[in-house]
């Protein structure tokens, strides 16, 4: 239910909330995970990503009787594999994220100098 004060339309909470998640569903659709195949040569490549999203939502109100509510989230993506369709068959190849294993080996290594410098500190 729409209202209108002074003729602009006031947004229930309940819409905003049906509104943000039908937002947040588009943004996870398959034709997000599967990219548009690429064929060259008799071979198809299909690049597949994870997508993560995160939702949040808050209502409040007033002594007068007056409320609002909002949401808000965001949506990441980032590849994960491409599929390849050949004659002889289907494979799946990984994509490694360099970034996300340099990340890895650069908080692994911090925690070992940490645990090192503590226990020589304590030696």
């Amino acid at each position: 239910m729409t209202e209108t004060i002074e003729n602009e339309p006031v947004i229930t909470p309940i819409e905003s909330v049906h509104s943000n998640m039908d937002k947040f569903m588009d943004a996870a659709g398959v034709d997000k995970v599967y990219g548009n195949p690429v064929e060259k040569d008799r071979t198809v490549v299909i690049p597949a990503a994870e997508v993560v999203t995160s939702l949040g939502f808050g209502m409040g109100g007033s002594s007068k009787g007056e409320g609002g509510g909002g949401g808000g989230g965001y949506s990441v993506s980032r590849p994960v594999a491409v599929v390849i369709v050949t004659e002889n068959g289907v494979r799946v190849e990984p994509v490694v994220d360099v970034t996300k294993v340099a990340l890895a080996m650069f908080t692994a290594v911090g925690f070992m100098l940490s645990v090192l410098a503590k226990m020589k500190k304590g030696a």
